[in-house]
């Protein structure tokens, strides 16, 4: 099968289209053929390469996979060659404490598809049973592929870190990428007042079609004086954060009293200073989120089923172009997700 491998770590230019072979399955596992392959910073970081995470190389990327189900192993019982599947992206032991708790996520063993083990930029690739969920009907494959990982990612930042509730003012920091665009959904369907940052005038307008409530240019404003502005100086009950730097710092004085701010990233650098005055001052909350749990991608594919929540797509190219593919989000040029297709 053609699949896209590195043999090294690097810019984009280590990424390489060739002959593989194709994946063998286990008795609990699926081989899928790919139809299309949803592309994460989480991508971006392996290639370049993760301190202390060792990977086998030649390694094959992609975390977010949409695909059909061509062989399937004796010990998988809910899925049939030919069924639409997609892929839930988290790997865990399932009979830890954490995982027995429903807390997958926080597993010893976590791991995410394409992370270690090969992923999704390939023509087909093998994936435990467990991970196959029905991909909703009324999706295109680029669509599917899109909606994994950042929406489970936003899932838990805001319902199961932050607890947003219903009249909350939520500012959610950089609403052009696949977390923002897929957080700004998920705070307006819990009933919030969603700020969101972006860095043009284009971005902003499909901000606000997502259902941000107001946008803030954070390339030409200052954010904390513009949510002060538009929150009456109250500031914000949660923020959404995942830049880092100093972004990090400015979104923590953007927050109202008793505020809770979320965290899973830092592409901009994951260095930040903080405040102590701001942080027991104002009786904040500072969370950091990583993933999310099974279930939670459940519950956000019931809501993606009732068009509630629906995937941004910005590209599809395909899989020969991934060096393309990563350096338009290294270029940040991107608003949603970047699709692969084989």
């Amino acid at each position: 099968m053609r699949a896209i491998v590195f043999e090294r770590h690097g810019g984009p230019e280590v990424l390489e289209s060739r002959d593989v072979p194709e994946p063998a399955i286990r008795p609990d596992e699926v081989r899928v053929q790919v139809k299309a392959c949803g592309i994460n910073h989480l991508d971006l970081w392996v290639r370049r390469g993760l301190p202390g995470l060792m990977v086998e190389l030649p390694h094959i990327l992609g975390n977010d996979v949409a695909g059909v189900a061509t062989e399937v192993g004796p010990a998988v019982r809910h899925v049939q060659p030919g069924d639409r599947l997609l892929v839930l992206p988290t790997l865990s032991c399932g009979v830890c404490p954490a995982c027995l708790a429903g807390d997958d996520n926080l597993c010893r063993h976590h791991d995410v598809l394409g992370r270690r083990r090969n992923g999704g930029y390939a023509e087909q690739v093998a994936v435990p049973g467990v991970n196959c969920l029905p991909c909703p009907e009324g999706l295109t494959w680029e669509q599917a592929a899109a909606v994994p990982l950042v929406f489970l990612t936003a899932w838990h930042m805001l319902v199961g870190r932050a607890r947003v509730r219903p009249g909350e003012d939520v500012l959610v920091v950089g609403a052009s990428g696949g977390v923002g665009s897929a957080a700004v959904q998920v705070a307006k369907l819990h009933g919030a007042r969603v700020i969101a940052t972006a860095g043009s005038a284009e971005r902003a307008r499909l901000a606000r079609e997502l259902g941000a409530d107001e946008v803030i240019d954070h390339s030409s404003e200052d954010v904390v004086a513009r949510v002060r502005a538009l929150t009456g100086r109250k500031g914000v009950e949660v923020v959404v954060e995942h830049v880092g730097g100093r972004m990090f710092e400015q979104a923590i004085a953007a927050l109202a009293r008793d505020g809770r701010l979320v965290t899973c990233g830092a592409t901009t650098g994951p260095q930040a200073t903080l405040d102590l005055n701001l942080l027991f001052g104002r009786h904040l909350s500072l969370l950091g989120s990583w993933m999310g749990r099974r279930g939670e991608l459940v519950e956000v594919l019931k809501h993606v089923r009732t068009g509630r929540l629906r995937p941004v797509v910005d590209t599809v190219l395909p899989l020969a172009e991934a060096r393309r593919a990563h350096e338009r989000i290294e270029a940040r040029q991107m608003f949603g997700k970047v699709v692969l297709v084989p």
